[in-house]
């Protein structure tokens, strides 16, 4: 079952990106250390593949 878009976004603030803002249902995150991910959807929408694969790359990239 996928996840939530909300998870996403929730593991994203707790490793330190912060919300920049976006246009319509997109949210740009972003890291001290430079990386950005881009989460479109609406809170209870389901995550695209997509959206896992970019939020776990950008979260293994910062404890590198």
């Amino acid at each position: 079952m996928p996840r939530k878009v909300r998870d996403l976004i929730r593991d994203l603030e707790q490793s330190g990106f912060v919300n920049r803002g976006g246009k319509g249902s997109h949210r740009k995150f972003k890291h001290v250390r430079g990386f950005i991910v881009i989460v479109s959807g609406g809170l209870g929408d389901d995550a695209m593949p997509y959206q896992e694969r970019a939020v776990a790359n950008a979260l293994a990239r910062i404890r590198e």
